[in-house]
């Protein structure tokens, strides 16, 4: 067709004014139709035969791609006329007897049945604003959006903290900010968000030779691929000499304030990835595993779908333990509160010695070692992904076994309000106010909430989990009790949590509804920011301490 899917005009449609969003539309149904008219069969199709699914399938050049792109537009945009028209087309391209997509899926979430998210189209006015901003910025609104919105206050500062990441004037160049946002998803094996940064990466103008591998990448990317795993999989490894590295290349080198974007960058997407997996991230309706052109079939599901990323027949039979309220989850939740008040008790009567304090953490660590999942198992990554990547055998480690020693990370020594958040404001100037900002916010947020409890203050809570990360990171807090963390975490919660923040691509949705069963989703979801905003410092905590090292 002449105007390909690439081609196509489609930034108008992120317009906040309905007249050019109108314009767009025309010309965009206007362009498909006539493509559409030069495949159609001469025949008209009866409407009995079209809603049976008795089409030809759409020609692959183009069309296919700006169908599911359609598809994604009459389900996801926050503009009514932009969902309405775009469904529009589809039923007049249908009408002609053409195959027309469908969503595979229910929902942003796999772990999350659809009806407790938010609907587009019924979201409140906070929240229609935020919806309306993410479309702006990406010509989307995008199944993370959709999962986080549950805490609009979050969402707020990881929109405006993304969009500067990779929009916004930087150090970088908008091509490498992508290109380095597939290299750290795909370390996870996130195809997710790989596939979202690949479609990213080439309307900005990306080689596309550059992902057929790492190695078709100019060497300045290509030396980033180091930093990139350790950070991922073992930053407790980084020293001052691999920034030295990436520093002093000759004409493949880093600038500080490069390298300073580019680790925002890794740690941003590591991250991200967490959240994907941790909690059960749908593929996007336009892209691969989110649509289907096949006719309704009478399981729904077959093969390549899983192959493609959803899960189907594995969600269909998942574990039913959230489904229905026992006594034995809902003493669960008295039992966690009543030790959050003995342990508030303790804390005023008597407080542990230095000596003792670091014998829990120590012994906390230890333990951390030994908390895996029963299905933790050795998973290769497919070629699609890893090609993004080098050394797929390089993952997770604890940093104590084989008799390996780390020293412990005092935080009293190198912090990010002390220390990171300076060096990162100083060389890619307000990125480090975005992530204060971002990381407080994770820290902070409560609604005095605990399942059916009101009026709960959860700070206790909170603090123990992002210190039990920060503790599995090697991480210690002088002032911190860390015997708090057995009694506070039981151990699904822990595998839960280690899984998450550590090998990502082995959560299950068994694994997400086992911890906190009489918990709200949106609470398992708060659970996923603090493990998100903690790791993410914890990376950076390293990285910038070696960073520093170099400086100094």
């Amino acid at each position: 067709m002449e105007e390909r899917e690439g081609e196509l005009r489609w930034d108008g449609l992120c317009s906040r004014d309905a007249a050019t969003r109108a314009a767009a539309l025309d010309t965009i149904g206007q362009a498909v139709l006539r493509r559409s008219e030069t495949i159609a069969p001469v025949a008209p199709v009866p409407p009995a035969r079209a809603a049976d699914g008795l089409l030809v399938p759409a020609a692959r050049d183009g069309l296919n791609q700006v169908l599911a792109r359609l598809l994604m537009l009459s389900k996801r945009c926050p503009f009514p006329d932009v969902r309405e028209k775009s469904e529009a087309i589809l039923s007049e391209v249908q009408e002609l007897g053409i195959r027309i997509p469908r969503p595979l899926g229910h929902g942003p979430s796999r772990f999350i049945p659809e009806k407790e998210t938010i609907q587009v189209g019924s979201e409140d006015a906070v929240m229609h604003s935020l919806f309306s901003d993410s479309f702006a910025a990406l010509g989307r609104l995008d199944n993370v959006t959709l999962v986080m919105v549950f805490h609009p206050q979050y969402l707020e500062s990881f929109l405006k903290t993304q969009h500067y990441l990779l929009q916004m004037d930087g150090p970088l160049p908008l091509h490498y900010r992508h290109y380095i946002g597939i290299m750290a998803a795909a370390r996870h094996q996130c195809s997710y968000l790989v596939n979202l940064h690949v479609n990213d990466f080439l309307h900005v103008g990306g080689d596309p030779k550059w992902l057929n591998g790492l190695e078709n990448a100019p060497q300045k990317l290509q030396n980033l691929g180091e930093l990139n795993k350790m950070l991922a999989h073992r930053p407790w490894l980084i020293t001052k000499e691999h920034i030295e590295q990436l520093l002093k290349t000759e004409e493949n080198s880093w600038s500080l304030a490069e390298l300073i974007h580019a680790v925002v960058l890794l740690t941003h997407y590591h991250s991200l990835a967490s959240f994907t997996f941790g909690c059960g991230i749908s593929p996007e309706i336009d892209c691969e595993g989110g649509h289907t052109f096949r006719p309704p079939s009478v399981s729904n599901y077959c093969i390549c779908d899983i192959t493609n990323g959803y899960h189907g027949v594995e969600e269909i039979q998942a574990s039913p333990i959230a489904a229905i309220p026992s006594t034995e989850s809902v003493c669960e939740v008295e039992a966690l509160m009543e030790k959050m008040k003995q342990l508030q008790e303790c804390r005023d009567e008597e407080e542990a010695s230095q000596e003792e304090m670091a014998t829990r953490f120590e012994r906390e660590k230890r333990e951390s070692m030994f908390v895996c999942s029963s299905e933790d198992e050795e998973s290769a990554p497919t070629r699609d992904v890893s090609r993004h990547f080098e050394d797929t055998s390089y993952g997770y480690k604890d940093f104590s076994r084989h008799g390996m020693h780390v020293p412990t990370f005092r935080a009293q020594d190198y912090s990010w309000e002390d220390h990171g958040y300076s060096l990162v404001n100083r060389l890619y100037p307000d990125v480090g106010q975005l992530l204060d900002e971002k990381f407080h916010i994770a820290y902070n947020l409560t609604y005095n909430t605990m399942a059916m409890h009101k009026d709960v203050d959860t700070s206790m809570l909170r603090r123990a989990i992002w210190n039990y990360i920060h503790c599995m990171f090697g991480i210690r807090y002088d002032d911190y009790d860390y015997g708090e963390i057995n009694q506070l975490l039981d151990r699904s919660f822990k595998v839960y949590i280690k899984t998450v923040v550590c090998t990502p691509e082995k959560t299950t949705k068994r694994m997400y509804d086992s911890f906190w069963r009489q918990f709200e989703h949106s609470e398992k979801v708060h659970v996923n920011l603090l493990l998100v905003e903690a790791r993410m410092q914890a990376e950076l905590l390293y990285a910038l301490r070696a960073i520093t090292r170099y400086m100094t």
